[in-house]
């Protein structure tokens, strides 16, 4: 696993993995969910994603390419993650001002851009473990899966997914580190820059040249 790149050019630590960035906006505190049905059916989508990790981080192991591996957790990503509305999420009340065109041009370089993310952060396998915990918590229709990833060395990183019911089933919507600090937060704060203007390029522009960065060169969108 490698330090990915974040939106302003930073390199976060290890302790950021998953795009995760620590923030002063968190979720409150949440009941249990109830029903041993209720919770298989939520974890169900977050053991998936870390089965694709472990398989792409073996693939590097053995000397796969990027794109290589890119392609084999795409499909996971799409499955798992609720794009679009994490997308909408971030850009907050200008999505309603960008037109067909822009939208559609965004949501491609943004879920090229997440799928980068996750490949270029676990490209080789160092020894990682990942846990689903047995526990979830509740937010209105929401639930909260509580996982940990557990390097070979060092103290182990706190990691929950918020899912949500759809027409494909409960996927990811947020990502927290430590229990409670939204990813989507922090790139909601990292877009809003980019998006003063109006337009949507620079933050096109942005998510393309992460692309290029995140890939070592060898993949533009």
């Amino acid at each position: 696993m490698r330090n990915s790149i974040d939106h302003n050019g930073r390199r976060p630590g290890r302790r950021l993995v998953l795009g995760a960035a620590i923030a002063s906006v968190a979720w409150p505190s949440m009941g249990h969910a109830q029903g041993a049905g209720q919770v298989l059916e939520a974890q169900k989508p977050v053991s998936d994603l870390y089965d694709a990790l472990r398989a792409i981080m073996q693939l590097g192991s053995g000397g796969a390419s990027f794109q290589q591996r890119f392609e084999r957790l795409a499909p996971v990503i799409d499955r798992v993650f609720d794009l679009e509305s994490i997308l909408h999420t971030s850009v907050g009340l200008r999505w309603s001002s960008l037109d067909q065109t822009a939208r559609q041009s965004l949501f491609s370089v943004f879920r090229t851009f997440t799928i980068a993310s996750y490949t270029a952060n676990f490209d080789k396998n160092n020894g990682e473990k990942f846990e689903v915990l047995p526990q979830i918590r509740s937010s209105g229709d929401d639930v909260i899966v509580q996982s940990r990833l557990i390097p070979s060395g060092g103290d182990a990183v706190r990691i929950d997914y918020v899912m949500r019911g759809g027409a494909m089933g409960r996927q990811v919507v947020d990502v927290l580190l430590n229990g409670s600090i939204s990813r989507v937060a922090v790139q909601r704060s990292d877009f809003r820059s980019l998006l003063a203007s109006g337009s949507a390029t620079p933050l096109i522009d942005s998510l393309r040249r992460k692309v290029t960065d995140l890939s070592g060169g060898t993949m533009r969108s």
